[in-house]
């Protein structure tokens, strides 16, 4: 059979795509190469969700195509984001492209590349045909830690995004299918879930299921196995009460919620499109921190969104300041174009829009700074990764508090634990977003 390389670029959630594709091409009986040199077939899952990515996901396709020319390949095929929604322009400007596959495609792929189904040069134009089951998946990240994605596409129209063009509406997969996927990776040794959509509260709303996430994660707790439920792209308005207490209530899931804000001064937030408010976003964080004890807070902002003055700007770094939270992500506005705020008057000047990172960024890392200075001399548990690639003679691990690639980590001094244990360590020292720690045993912890 012929031999398959694949790149995936983007968010967690097109992993999850990248992983399900490969999982259903070696049920299917080929082969996987993580040489490129060695591939007769190229297959590059894109992203197009903001300039960088789109630029990224070009010079990766221009240079997988050098293969079909002094290599092996002998399929390129392009899937995901960008080919969704740069189909023809794509087959235009790129002629080394064979197949171009949206992203409801993806189960097509095996036929495609085995010419069961051959297609010339087409966008596929057939009906959306998305993986009912993800029990094939093969894991592209570290056995223990998985991503699981429990919807796709989103229904929120925030004018900065053009996710839900791309992606369609959000659709929640059936809690029977979820649930046997978690079983099934259970099985296999993973022991930390990261819960991932566009917008993972809204869970079972399109389903007729009230509180659908509490009901889902009531279940996933049951899970023999699984140790750490982290829940990743909690939109802020439906952060409601029931799943605040089920949070602080349910030992398997992580004191940990990702909230992405993207602005705190209400004139910005309506010209987003977002539907809450500051006083609303406020309330829900300090129902948060009253009701879960140590929980930590993560969410992103943009700077320089069309018609951001410096007043508005000021707003968000007093709000950053009061509200301290734990780990933040800083994005800069790109404009792009099918989106609401594509047609806004009064952009920001790319500089602007950089200046105004940077000192977000600044005011971020003394907060972090002190927050890590704290934790010093407190006893933790901490999932073991394995060796610092930097400095090979410290193993590393995450705390519940940490989700994997996007927070800090910590440095273990003299650790013995095999990657995929959960220790108990002693907070010895700070390194910026990183903290020190010496393991105190390696038994396994269940409380996260």
């Amino acid at each position: 059979m012929k031999k398959i390389g694949m790149v995936s670029l983007g968010c967690p959630k097109n992993t999850v795509d990248s992983e399900r594709v490969l999982g259903d091409l070696v049920s299917s009986g080929f082969s996987l190469t993580p040489n490129e040199e060695d591939a007769e077939v190229i297959i590059i899952n894109t992203c197009g969700f903001i300039e960088s990515a789109k630029k990224e996901s070009i010079d990766t396709i221009l240079e997988m195509a050098r293969h079909k020319a002094g290599g092996k390949c002998k399929q390129l095929i392009v899937t995901g984001c960008l080919a969704e929604r740069y189909s023809q322009e794509l087959l235009d400007e790129i002629p080394e492209i064979d197949h171009l596959l949206g992203v409801g495609q993806y189960p097509q792929l095996k036929n495609i590349i085995a010419d069961v189904d051959p297609l010339s040069k087409n966008h596929v134009a057939t009906p959306a045909e998305y993986y009912e089951s993800y029990t094939d998946r093969l894991l592209t990240t570290a056995f223990y830690t998985a991503y699981l994605k429990i919807s796709e596409g989103c229904s929120n129209r925030c004018a900065f995004c053009i996710i839900p063009k791309m992606r369609g509406p959000m659709r929640s997969r059936s809690p029977e299918s979820i649930l046997a996927e978690a079983e099934h990776l259970a099985r296999k040794g993973v022991k930390e879930f990261n819960l991932i959509s566009q917008d993972t509260t809204m869970y079972g709303f399109d389903l007729g299921m009230k509180d659908g996430l509490v009901r889902l994660l009531g279940e996933m707790a049951k899970v023999e196995g699984l140790e750490w439920i982290r829940l990743l792209y909690c939109y802020p308005t439906f952060l409601n009460s029931e799943l605040i207490e089920f949070i602080a209530s349910e030992p398997k899931v992580c004191r940990y919620i990702d909230v992405p804000l993207q602005h705190t001064h209400d004139e910005m937030l309506k010209s987003m499109k977002r539907q809450e408010t500051e006083l609303g976003v406020r309330k829900m964080i300090d129902e948060v921190r009253l009701k879960i004890s140590d929980v930590a807070l993560r969410t992103t902002f943009i700077t320089g969104f069309p018609g951001e003055t410096e007043t508005h700007f000021r707003h968000m770094v007093r709000f950053l300041c009061e509200m301290e939270f734990d780990h933040v992500g800083i994005f800069t506005y790109s404009d792009e174009e099918g989106t609401t705020a594509f047609d806004y008057p009064d952009k920001v000047p790319q500089e602007v829009k950089e200046e105004r990172k940077n000192i977000l960024m600044e005011f971020q890392k003394e907060i972090v700074l002190q927050k890590n200075r704290e934790r010093i001399g407190r006893v933790e548990s901490v999932l073991v990764e394995g060796f610092d690639p930097q400095e090979n003679y410290l193993m590393t691990g995450r705390l519940a508090s940490q989700a994997p690639d996007i927070d800090g980590q910590i440095l273990l001094e003299k650790c013995e634990a095999e990657p995929g244990q959960i220790i108990s360590v002693k907070i010895k020292g700070v390194a910026d977003y990183d903290l020190i720690a010496e393991p105190l045993q390696t038994a396994v912890s269940h409380e996260p």
